[in-house]
């Protein structure tokens, strides 16, 4: 196990290395780079430097430091990203559970045609979608934004829950609940296609659970089917799919910017497509670093639990004798 996680490590430091050179080249090759008047080693070692002091640079647009916008728009990307993922993990390991115990029924049936409809639509589509008819025709939700513009929230820590908690304003109860129900259309677009997935990988799972002869036997003792799958199926599928977890919130990462764009969320993802669209090289460079270094971290930390949940799987040591 000790193997295992320093190897990850290497590979996360390795992998961050180009990242780096990734991101360093926007900010050297490009025109106007804000680098690229210097000698190339120079201007790595600088950029480097840099970016080990929390140092991205100033915007070519409006002069500002990249640093500050990054603290401002990166919290409302990750507090979505968050609740999304955790909506896709509650809806999607109970159906996918049911899904795999009920294989070839009904229930399978109809839980594997939603997981298909649910993967099949663009999530930019399904935003319009919930927009028009919650929003517009409906009116029982806001189109856009974080809060109501009769709330003035101070920002604490970025997360919109977190700033209307600590509020000391007499309203806050209703900046929690205006929070809430802005945040209900978007969090809804982005965790459709991330719980498809979680419902796949989790019925794939307990159906090699449920096939396995412990269970058949602890099915001869005279258990019943909620204790075979708490005792059973729920203890030894997890753990097998938290690595691809990982890979399922990266990729929600890049739905957020679809998503952010449509329901003018004020995250990291709508900056960045700002950034790129007015061509703020410094700015895209910042973005690309900031968002490949939270997926590889994702990625490395998803494979680290899932290791210690299911460590038979990865005793890498074994090749070492």
């Amino acid at each position: 196990m000790i193997i295992f996680t320093l190897r990850r490590l290497v590979l996360l430091l390795i992998t961050l290395f180009f990242l780096t050179l990734v991101a360093f080249s926007l900010s050297y090759f490009t025109p106007h780079a804000p680098l690229g008047g210097a000698a190339l080693t120079d201007a790595y070692l600088y950029y480097f430097n840099s970016l080990l002091h929390g140092n991205f640079g100033v915007s070519s647009i409006n002069g500002q430091p990249i640093g500050e916008q990054l603290r401002d728009v990166f919290p409302a990307t990750l507090e979505l990203c968050i609740l999304a993922f955790i909506l896709a993990l509650t809806i999607g390991i109970p159906l996918g559970i049911i899904a795999g115990v009920t294989r070839n029924k009904w229930q399978d049936v109809s839980i594997s045609v939603f997981a298909l409809l649910g993967l099949s639509m663009p999530v930019f589509w399904l935003a319009l979608l919930l927009t028009l008819f919650f929003a517009l025709h409906l009116g029982w939700l806001p189109v856009s934004g974080r809060y109501d513009l009769l709330y003035q929230v101070r920002p604490v820590t970025g997360f919109a829950l977190i700033d209307a908690w600590l509020s000391d304003s007499p309203y806050r109860h209703e900046m929690l609940t205006s929070a809430l129900r802005h945040m209900v259309l978007p969090i809804t677009a982005l965790a459709v296609a991330p719980t498809t997935e979680v419902i796949r990988l989790m019925r794939i799972s307990t159906n090699e659970v449920f096939s396995s002869n412990y269970v058949k036997a602890a099915a001869t003792r005279g258990l019943t089917l909620v204790a075979i799958i708490r005792r059973h199926v729920l203890h030894n599928a997890l753990p097998p799919i938290i690595p691809k977890l990982g890979l399922q919130f990266s990729t929600m990462l890049t739905l957020a910017m679809i998503t952010e764009v449509v329901f003018s969320w004020p995250g990291l993802g709508r900056w960045l497509v700002n950034a790129i669209r007015q061509q703020d090289y410094a700015a895209i460079s910042a973005g690309v670093m900031v968002v490949g270094t939270l997926v590889i971290c994702v990625n490395v930390l998803a494979d680290v639990i899932g290791a210690l949940a299911n460590p038979l799987r990865h005793k890498e040591w074994y090749a070492l004798r």
